[in-house]
């Protein structure tokens, strides 16, 4: 684990060097006060720490206010090592936002135990931040495809909409249907179309750009939101997304099935806030229905409907 040793004293910085060195420590120094608050800001850097409290340039105390400040991604412990001894010191240096103290010239075998408790203090918050990234994903995505869920692929959708504002940019959106779905639930089961759910949902991402979104509608519908699509783009795109379903079979625990997609585009251009969402997803909505009507496995576009 990296450790942070700061101390203006270069006998002293190398003493703690070696010891923290020997008990597994990957050890980055500094020798002042500024020093310190720039390499904990790195991204990657340590998140112990063991600093001097008389340093150049910023003292302990103010090196812990600085970080405590400014450092909110994740969060690092900090070992204030004084020679001051009178309480009111030891109380500045625990509300400057430093987490332990010792008294130098400090036991090698103390430091280690509080050095370990801010390890378990650190693993604790990991546990914590991941408890709560996981809790965010459920809240927000489909739990068989682990793609976005209905209200979550909305919201991105109206975001994505906002933004075109600024940028003066197109929206696209397609939705899509798996045909003949229900078929392949009656026949090869609901786990093999849960199999096929979760195919589908892969091959989808991998045919959109990092930055584009794709969410599940709702059962066999998903919803894809391509930003900066204009019309001329929509047929290459949404020709592609089509085609990496129905490319090759989907293997399954009953073997191969053939899959295919009927897909609904639209292109939003002009978006204003005021605009309501509702009547275009109506129109992406009209030509699915249009698609699967003329046959299935196509794309029928907003603009393009017919009478069938």
């Amino acid at each position: 684990m990296k450790i942070l040793v700061a101390d203006d004293d270069r006998v002293s910085r190398r003493l703690m060097e070696r010891m923290l060195q020997q008990n597994g420590y990957e050890v980055i120094t500094a020798e002042n006060g500024r020093q310190v608050v720039d390499e904990l800001a790195k991204e990657g850097g340590p998140r112990l720490a063991v600093i001097n409290w008389m340093m150049p340039e910023l003292d302990g105390p103010g090196v812990c206010r600085e970080v405590r400040a400014t450092h909110g991604d994740s969060y690092i412990y900090i070992l204030l090592l004084t020679s001051k001894q009178a309480h009111e010191d030891v109380v500045e240096g625990l509300q400057a936002g430093a987490d332990d103290y010792l008294t130098k010239p400090c036991h090698p075998a103390e430091l280690k135990a509080r050095l370990h408790t801010g390890r378990r203090v650190l693993q604790l918050e990991d546990k914590l931040v991941e408890a709560r990234e996981e809790m965010r994903f459920k809240a927000t995505h489909d739990a068989l495809t682990s793609l976005w869920d209905r209200g979550a692929i909305f919201s991105l959708l109206q975001s994505e909409l906002s933004r075109s504002i600024r940028d003066h940019s197109p929206v696209s959106v397609l939705l899509c249907d798996i045909d003949h779905f229900k078929q392949i639930n009656d026949v090869y089961g609901h786990q093999t179309g849960d199999e096929v759910l979760e195919e589908l949902s892969t091959r989808l991402l991998d045919a959109v750009r990092a930055h584009d979104a794709v969410g599940r509608y709702g059962g066999e519908e998903f919803l894809i939101v391509l930003g900066g699509c204009d019309r001329d783009n929509l047929k290459e795109r949404a020709e592609h997304v089509r085609k990496s379903i129905c490319a090759s079979p989907f293997m399954t625990a009953q073997g191969p099935i053939p899959v295919s997609l009927s897909v609904g585009a639209i292109t939003i251009e002009n978006w204003r806030n005021s605009d309501a969402i509702g009547p275009y997803l109506k129109q992406v909505d009209a030509a699915l229905y249009q698609a699967k009507a003329l046959g299935r496995d196509r794309v029928v576009y907003a603009e393009t409907l017919v009478s069938v």
